[in-house]
């Protein structure tokens, strides 16, 4: 019993003690802070939940947004092909887009000779083209349209078919024109890029045979020699 007291009374002396040197006073204020942050941190705990949940719902809000939206764009764009799908789409090397804009005989004529007159001999010679394919009856194609068709296809450097077909016409449908000889030549020349090498030497032999003085000769006769001879490799 007497132990026990003594016990009793060193704790105490001892809490007394400490305090006196401030030290218990000390201890209860770390422990009431640290019950502080105990709280905050729970607290924060709490506020990261709910922010996460807040988080989750923006996110599927988002989803659902994007969904209705890519729903409306497909819908809108199958709406959209409805109205022009009779419109077929241009192309861009193809400047005439002829089943876009439906161009008259007129037009493309006078448009091909627009062109021609400004040596922009592509654009001429699509244009040309489409006059003599998609109105080949038309009355305004005469032999000045067709050898300037011829020359245009020529001349664009891609469209030698074009040039021999419109040429050939020429040639064959107007045998008195002033364009003829012309026709001839550049014919011939229109053949040989497309690697009838035989057609043209005929034709320059033609020219030496029969229009020696016609002005196609003149230039002609300046590389008979150097024709001839790449003829016969």
């Amino acid at each position: 019993m007497k132990s026990i007291v003594l016990t009793g009374f060193f704790a105490l002396v001892f809490v007394a003690g400490l305090n006196s040197f401030g030290v218990f006073s000390k201890l209860k204020d770390e422990i009431k802070t640290a019950h502080n942050y105990e709280k905050a941190a729970l607290k924060l705990a709490k506020e990261n939940r709910e922010l996460k949940a807040q988080l989750s719902k923006v996110k599927y809000d988002l989803a659902s947004v994007k969904t209705k939206n890519d729903f409306l764009t497909i819908k809108l764009n199958k709406e959209q092909k409805r109205v022009i799908a009779s419109i077929p789409e241009a192309k861009h090397d193809d400047l005439v887009n002829f089943e876009v804009y439906k161009w008259s005989a007129d037009k493309l004529k006078g448009i091909g000779g627009k062109e021609f007159h400004f040596k922009n001999f592509e654009k001429s010679a699509q244009f040309y083209n489409a006059l003599l394919t998609k109105y080949p009856n038309y009355k305004g194609i005469d032999d000045k349209t067709l050898f300037a068709a011829g020359i245009a296809a020529y001349e664009s450097g891609k469209h030698y078919k074009w040039a021999e077909k419109h040429l050939q016409a020429l040639v064959k449908n107007h045998p008195r024109s002033k364009f003829y000889r012309g026709a001839k030549l550049w014919l011939a020349l229109s053949k040989l890029n497309l690697g009838d090498k035989k057609h043209f030497y005929l034709t320059v032999e033609e020219f030496r045979q029969k229009y020696r003085n016609t002005h196609e000769w003149k230039i002609l006769s300046r590389h008979y020699e150097t024709i001839t001879r790449n003829y016969h490799k």
